[in-house]
């Protein structure tokens, strides 16, 4: 039951971190497209989805590997 439990835990920070690549792609979609360029971002976004991606394969692969 164990096996399941941390298995099953890996699927959700899957989930999770998919989820946060999604919003940091949109997140640099909108920061690309607007009208002040003169306005300063504080998060660069690639690199946020770059490490959720990352994190996502990462977690793929401890839920695949039971």
């Amino acid at each position: 039951m164990q096996a399941w439990f941390w298995t099953h835990k890996a699927w959700v920070a899957v989930a999770a971190l998919l989820a946060v690549a999604l919003l940091a792609g949109v997140a640099e979609h909108r920061r690309t497209r607007r009208a002040d360029w003169d306005r300063v971002g504080v998060v660069y976004w690639p690199s946020v989805q770059m490490f959720a991606l990352i994190g996502a394969f990462i977690a793929a692969l401890l839920a695949i590997r039971g």
